[in-house]
């Protein structure tokens, strides 16, 4: 639907011969089919590999990155989540902080979290991976947080009752009716991963990883607009390879219940 939408613009502006939002020439939005046809085309004239195999190739270099800060952020947000339901001190300090480090452009950090991971002789792509984890831990000490939170009182007042302790609270109801709440938080983390990885890979200088293939392409715009439209949807594919890898493990984890089925 979106590439016939596309191709619908193309004609009715052309035809109108209207440039408004977006000129409908084949510079500015090239047709779809060019597009796809790029991938089966060599990537420089007079070379041999396809432009899809060398963007598949970087999309594996990418999602090794974004996946390691994945990993991290989620470690984290867990410990910052548990952390703040232990002491509401820390969450009533602390908490602020961890907004207000999402506000803080991306393309600012990048190139400090390079110089920091470079100077201690780490390997660049680490550096990449941990700007990665900077996006992803935010919505999982949120989400993860609101989880944990979640149950009722009722529910909370009837394990005291038990005599159950804070870690038996913990384990066998607060952590179970957190569930939807971290997996939701785990696919929001699983695309921004990827976005934060093909930020950090440009000040890393890797040569390897999609944030190249888009910058390559973007310098070629020109001559070959549709390489870098080729790029952007090989990105966009992987954020969702990603996220739709996370929502396969949250069916495991939570089978789908019949509808109104009480929660056990």
């Amino acid at each position: 639907m979106l590439a016939a939408m596309w191709e619908l613009y193309k004609v009715a502006w052309q035809g109108a011969g209207w440039e408004w939002p977006v000129r409908p020439d084949d510079t500015s939005m090239p047709h779809v089919w060019s597009i796809v046809d790029a991938l089966f085309e060599p990537a420089r004239r007079g070379g041999d590999d396809l432009y899809g195999v060398i963007l598949v190739r970087a999309a594996f270099a990418t999602f090794r990155e974004a996946v390691v800060g994945f990993l991290l952020g989620t470690v984290l947000g867990l410990a910052l989540a548990l952390l703040f339901l232990k002491s509401g001190l820390l969450r009533r300090g602390l908490m602020p902080y961890v907004v207000v480090s999402q506000t803080i452009p991306l393309i600012a950090i990048a190139p400090m979290v390079v110089i920091w991971v470079r100077g201690n002789g780490w390997p660049a792509w680490i550096g990449v991976a941990a700007i990665s984890a900077y996006l992803t831990f935010f919505p999982v000490t949120v989400n993860l947080l609101r989880g944990l939170t979640s149950p009722s009182a009722t529910s909370l007042e009837l394990m005291r009752s038990y005599a159950a302790t804070h870690t038996q609270v913990l384990m066998k109801l607060r952590l179970p009716a957190s569930l939807p709440y971290l997996f939701t938080a785990l696919k929001i983390g699983a695309t921004a991963s990827v976005v934060g990885a093909l930020v950090g890979e440009l000040p890393a200088g890797l040569q390897d990883g999609l944030g190249r293939a888009l910058l390559n392409g973007a310098q070629y715009f020109i001559t070959r607009p549709e390489q870098l439209y080729a790029a952007v949807l090989v990105a966009a594919a992987l954020g969702l390879l990603f996220a739709g890898l996370v929502g396969l493990i949250e069916r495991i984890v939570i089978p789908h219940r019949p509808h109104g089925a009480e929660a056990s």
